[in-house]
């Protein structure tokens, strides 16, 4: 129906002769009525599809902002309505691992704003040392020629999923998943370059509005450049969202917004300058981050200069500053010291595999034996599957046993965590991430950008090592003294619910309260990747409340939650959770949480289906839902999911390591 607008169009046939003209004509124009209210309510029904998948700019209706400073338009793939008062417009390349990495960023905007306030505009640009990201890109546009907004999506969610297997069978893979049935015409297009054109005008556009690298955005026309946190984002969505109320306010079309207010910020936008991106960074600035226990290697004791890396060994960017490396040491020898912090990337699946290879070979063979491991390690990159790790780990002289049963268990886990913890203290979100001295160099910089702060730092520790301050540890405690300490995690309390579902140990001394919502895909990955992992680790150490929050882009959310409320009240915490659980396991199968669904889960875990039928048709547990929502609202929380552990508040679907170190910080000041 979505392809065919033709049949939405009265008949046209109008011309019915002369005779028997009253009655005929008559017919005629009751038919053309009701042919066009059948039309009309076909449309409504697609359009209130699309609404309600927060999905706008169809391939099947063409609209334009093209008079906009950042130019968009159907021909766009496109997340949100047409009229959102805020537009991101985001450049973007699939290869790219800080675009990988800004994705559940840009889902987070996606659940706090929602499809009304926000629209998200996808554009191409493929940089020239991603081989894999051009083809991608064309593969992600001949989704979205043949099968729209909805597909693209799907398809883009699945390639950054799986960025390490960009190629053409999982572009088909991919396609087919997202709903493309012409698998031969979707070939013969990549095999063709179909779909390249509008990858080169999207890349060209891109070098047009000044985008240097990815991922870039424009939001209502200002420029937010990288993978920038929630925070930055929000800011500056607020603000936009406040200017964009008050034009419509004072007339501006809603249809018109993003034109104007493109218009007017790229206008009032301060002047760029030809300083380099990488020429801002702070690098001044003096950050106090341990050494700890890390693998060290170079001067040691010796050393008046320390680097304190984090990185990961499937990283190529990782690789690609390994020869800048040995040229700091070649020039400096023992004056410089470099530590080793393991930042494996949750994207890179053989990292931490071979992390945990590296660190067995220093618990066998000391620091000598985790360098060796090291080297041995990139230069076996990118082969860092089992059998690759076998040969390096055979290589060393390890005990293979030990080596398997690291891969296996994890041995090392708890190493690999405490620089993780240390990696997000200091934001070295990215690899390869350097302090030196404390002071923050970020990625594959040339060997002139370390020298330059190396060269620094030996002129303040000679002055303290001419003072009696001894090389080595004691002088790299001197230099950070004063350096600056992560801020502390952000605090939110969410009260506790008197009578709501719980589970854990009530004598516990961490709490955790979850706002959440059944249909809510982020909620689910924090289910899935999060909360159970941590019940598991933590056990009897924590205890969970659960509060409801179905967000409105989500309609059956709340039916959902009633249905939970129905189990809580009919078998307690146990039955709530049982419930809780079939209905996540479910969230992404066809009507998986609708009515008939509810009242399928309900049965088969015994509950009284006359009260379970009551309770949904009379909507008697909905005042807890909204007294839920509300408190959650009272605490300034707009999307889901949300937690609060002791205090400590966790937004959004994060990795499970942030859980660990919170519930741990909890844990350590309760006693």
């Amino acid at each position: 129906m979505s392809k065919d607008k033709e049949s939405d169009k009265p008949s046209p046939r109008t011309n019915y002769g002369d005779d028997g003209a009253g009655m005929n004509t008559g017919v005629a124009i009751v038919g053309f009525v009701l042919c066009f209210l059948a039309g009309m309510a076909l449309m409504w029904g697609y359009d209130a599809r699309r609404m309600k998948e927060g999905i706008s700019g169809d391939t099947a209706v063409a609209w334009s902002d093209d008079d906009s400073p950042i130019p968009v338009d159907s021909k766009d793939p496109v997340w949100g309505k047409r009229d959102a008062p805020v537009t991101i417009v985001q450049f973007s390349d699939f290869q790219c691992p800080f675009c990988s990495r800004v994705e559940p960023t840009m889902d987070q905007v996606r659940q706090t704003y929602g499809p009304d306030k926000v629209r998200i505009i996808w554009k191409n640009n493929p940089l020239p040392f991603h081989p894999n990201a051009h083809p991608a890109a064309e593969a992600a546009e001949g989704v979205f020629a043949l099968k729209g907004n909805d597909a693209f999506w799907k398809w883009h969610d699945a390639a950054f999923k799986d960025q390490k297997s960009l190629g053409t069978d999982s572009y088909v893979k991919w396609a087919q998943a997202a709903g493309v049935t012409d698998v031969a015409g979707y070939q013969a297009g990549l095999s063709s370059h179909k779909w390249a054109d509008k990858v080169d005008k999207d890349n060209a556009e891109g070098k047009q509005v000044g985008v240097n690298g990815t991922p870039g955005f424009f939001i209502n026309g200002v420029e937010v450049s990288g993978a920038q946190p929630f925070d930055k984002f929000k800011a500056v969505i607020d603000q936009e969202l406040q200017k964009a109320q008050a034009k419509i306010a004072s007339g501006t079309a809603k249809d018109k917004i993003y034109v104007a207010m493109s218009s007017e910020n790229k206008k009032n936008a301060p002047a760029k300058t030809d300083e380099k991106e990488d020429e801002k960074e702070d690098t001044t600035t003096v950050w106090k981050v341990p050494v700890g226990k890390s693998p060290v290697t170079w001067g040691g004791e010796k050393a008046l200069v320390t680097i304190v890396e984090f990185s990961d060994f499937q990283c190529p960017y990782c690789k690609k500053t390994e020869p800048t490396l040995k040229q700091i040491h070649d020039t400096y020898g023992d004056k410089v010291r470099l530590v080793w912090k393991n930042e494996p990337l949750p994207f890179h699946d053989r990292a931490e595999p071979a992390a945990e290879v590296a660190l067995e070979a220093k618990a066998e063979k000391g620091n000598e034996g985790f360098w060796a491991a090291h080297d041995a390690l990139f230069d076996s990159q990118p082969n860092l599957k089992d059998e690759d790790l076998d040969k390096v780990a055979q290589k060393l002289g390890l005990n293979m046993d030990k080596v398997h049963e690291a891969m296996k268990n994890h041995s090392h886990k708890a190493e690999i965590d405490a620089d993780q913890d240390v990696g997000e203290d200091f934001a070295a979100n990215g690899t390869p991430h350097f302090f030196i001295d404390g002071r923050r160099l970020v990625g594959a910089q040339p060997f002139e950008k370390f020298k330059a702060i190396i060269d620094d730092e030996m002129t303040k520790a000679q002055t303290l090592a001419a003072k009696g301050t001894k090389p080595g540890e004691a002088l790299y405690e001197a230099l950070i003294a004063n350096g600056k300490e992560p801020p502390p995690p952000e605090k939110k309390e969410i009260p506790i619910p008197t009578n709501g579902p719980v589970k854990g140990n009530m004598k516990a001394k961490v709490t955790i309260v979850e706002v959440s919502d059944f249909q809510c895909p982020f909620c689910k990955r924090a289910e899935d990747q999060a909360m159970s992992q941590l019940m598991k680790d933590f056990g009897d150490k924590v205890k969970v409340y659960w509060r409801n929050k179905p967000l409105p882009m989500h309609p059956d959310a709340p039916l959902a939650a009633q249905a939970a409320m129905e189990a809580f009240k009919q078998k307690g915490s146990d039955g709530f959770w049982k419930y809780h659980d079939t209905l996540f396991a479910n969230q992404q199968t066809p009507d998986g949480i609708k009515r008939p669904a509810l009242e399928k889960y309900a049965q088969e875990q015994g509950l009284d289906m006359t009260k379970f039928k009551a309770a949904l048709d009379s909507q008697s547990h909905k005042p807890e839902v909204d007294a839920d929502a509300k408190v959650a609202d009272d605490a300034g929380i707009s999307g889901t999911p949300a937690f609060s552990i002791n205090g400590y508040f966790i937004n959004g679907a994060q990795p499970y390591g942030k859980f660990r170190k919170l519930v741990e910080r909890a844990l350590s000041e309760a006693k």
